[in-house]
Formats: structure tokens, C-alpha cells, sequence
């Protein structure tokens, strides 16, 4: 993996800081592009295509820049089991892809590409994965990736890109797309999107018949990690989210609503490599 990087969504529980972080306070802002801002960005519209277009660019490079499991990996042949019935949820086309990284996180983009770390999927059975894959489609589906996204251009591109004032996108280099990825990737959503992704993740297992009680069990499972060795990293990176304890509560009390509630049992997960037993050979009876 050339450069580890930090993704903010719903896990943010990481046990490395990434290795490219941004100073915005030192960007060249000249007059001719902050002229165009002041002028241009009133009129200019960013639209759901143009964050999926942009999404995508920033997404195949991460690709590149990470280890990812290939087609016959067990992690990969598991993620397509467990989420293989949900490739076009909330009108997305969606791709999903394991990074091979022992973070405990996931995330998805504009564009509807999802990519969960193979750290979250050791701690997770399939439906808490179902869970935390829900609430990032939550992100994309509630428009929460698209603003983001159109933050990060704003911020990376239109400030020194002479085209600002077009009703267009305007291109990118791949030195810019790199510094979108890292400042989305950085970014954090409100407590109030975050609330509504967690909403969103609950319905989900709901109308797909799932055990809706697993997403309190993740949470859980986020809170005691909180109060382990990796505390004061993840209060800093999680600043922005509800306590993952009260999260579970909300979880809790949506199951209760609806009388759906009961104690979550976690699934022993099982391995996509494991084998069948293979059976004994009978002994021949001795004549």
C-alpha cells in the first residue's frame, strides 16, 4: 500500500494516521481564482452526476494506491455473499471492493462505490457488516457524499481552476483528484447526518428482513472499542459523531417501536475458505 489513508464514516476507528494530511491554509488562493469564486460560485450549480464523475476519479485511485482482495479472496468472496442482493439499493449502481487493511472501517462514495477494510470485517458477523454498509449508503442516498464532495472541489479545484465561472465541472489533474480523495476521506458529517445514516441503516435491515438488532450489537461493539487501548484516537476523529453508546440506545429504542427487539445473538462469521469434512474411509472387515 503506497499511502495508508484515513476514511471517516461509519466506524472512523483506525489505528494509523494517514500519511498525506492537508493544510487548506496553504493553498495559493490568487486574485484571478478568488475573483472567480466571489463571481462564479453564486450561479454555479454541482449536481449528483458531477459528484459521482468526480467520486469515481478519486476512487480508482485509491484503488491503486491499496492493497485490494481479489475476486477469489475469502474476504471478497464474503462481502459478495452477504451484500451480493444489494448492488442497486437507493437507485445506485453499486461496487464494492475489500481493502486489505487492518482499520476497522468502510465507506461509500457519490459515485456508489463502497469499500469496507478487511479489519472491520474480522470484528463483524454478516449482519452487523449489513449494518455498518447500510449506514454508508445512508451518507450517499441522503445527498450527505454529494455535499461533501462538492465541499472538497470547491476547496481543491474551482479555487485555482480558470473555468469556474462555466456551468461545468471543470477537469481535474490527478495531483488535484488525490488532494479531493484525502479532503473527503478527512472530512466528518454533522452529528445530524450521521443520526440520519444510522436511520437509514435500521430501515434498511428492516425492509430487507434482517435482523434489525444488529445495529445496536455494532455499536456496542464500537463503544467498548472506545474505551480501549485506541480511546483517545477515536474520540478525536470521532468529535463530530453522536456517542456510539447513545447510538446504540436509538438503535434500541427503533427496534423496541417497532417490536422488533431482542438481545442480538453475534453470528459465528464463516469462513468462505473453510472446507468440508472429508469423510473416513471405512475399514475393510477382515475375511
Amino acid at each position: 500500500m503506497k499511502t495508508r489513508v484515513l476514511l471517516t464514516g461509519f466506524a472512523l476507528v483506525v489505528c494509523g494516521i494517514t500519511n498525506a494530511q492537508i493544510d487548506l491554509s496553504k493553498i495559493n488562493i490568487n486574485d484571478r481564482a478568488l475573483g472567480a469564486v466571489q463571481k462564479g460560485m453564486s450561479g454555479f450549480m454541482f449536481s449528483d452526476a458531477d459528484a459521482a464523475n468526480l467520486s469515481k476519479q478519486a476512487v480508482d485511485k485509491m484503488d491503486t494506491e491499496n492493497k485490494v482482495a481479489g475476486p477469489k479472496d475469502p474476504y471478497t468472496i464474503r462481502l459478495n455473499k452477504v451484500f451480493g442482493n444489494h448492488k442497486n439499493e437507493a437507485g445506485l449502481n453499486l461496487n464494492y471492493k475489500v481493502y486489505l487493511i487492518k482499520e476497522v472501517n468502510a465507506f461509500a462514495t457519490a459515485d456508489g462505490s463502497v469499500r469496507v477494510f478487511s479489519g472491520l470485517m474480522d470484528i463483524m458477523d454478516d449482519n452487523q457488516l449489513l449494518a455498518v454498509i447500510g449506514h454508508e449508503i445512508g451518507h450517499v442516498a441522503n445527498h450527505d457524499s454529494r455535499d461533501a464532495m462538492k465541499a472538497a472541489y470547491q476547496k481543491e479545484a474551482l479555487l485555482d481552476a480558470a473555468a469556474s465561472q462555466s456551468d461545468k465541472v471543470a477537469a481535474v489533474t490527478d495531483g488535484q483528484i488525490g488532494k479531493i480523495a484525502s479532503a473527503i476521506l478527512d472530512s466528518k458529517h454533522s452529528r445530524k447526518q450521521e443520526s440520519e445514516a444510522d436511520i437509514y441503516s435500521y430501515e434498511f435491515l428492516k425492509r430487507n428482513k434482517y435482523d434489525v438488532n444488529a445495529e445496536e450489537s455494532a455499536f456496542n461493539i464500537l463503544a467498548a472499542m472506545s474505551e480501549g487501548k485506541e480511546a483517545s484516537f477515536i474520540d478525536k476523529m470521532m468529535s463530530s459523531h453522536p456517542d456510539s453508546k447513545d447510538r446504540a440506545a436509538d438503535a434500541k429504542s427503533r427496534a423496541e417501536a417497532d417490536g422488533l427487539y431482542k438481545p442480538y445473538v453475534k453470528q459465528t462469521a464463516k469462513s468462505a475458505t473453510t472446507k468440508k469434512p472429508t469423510k473416513k474411509a471405512t475399514p475393510k472387515k477382515k475375511k
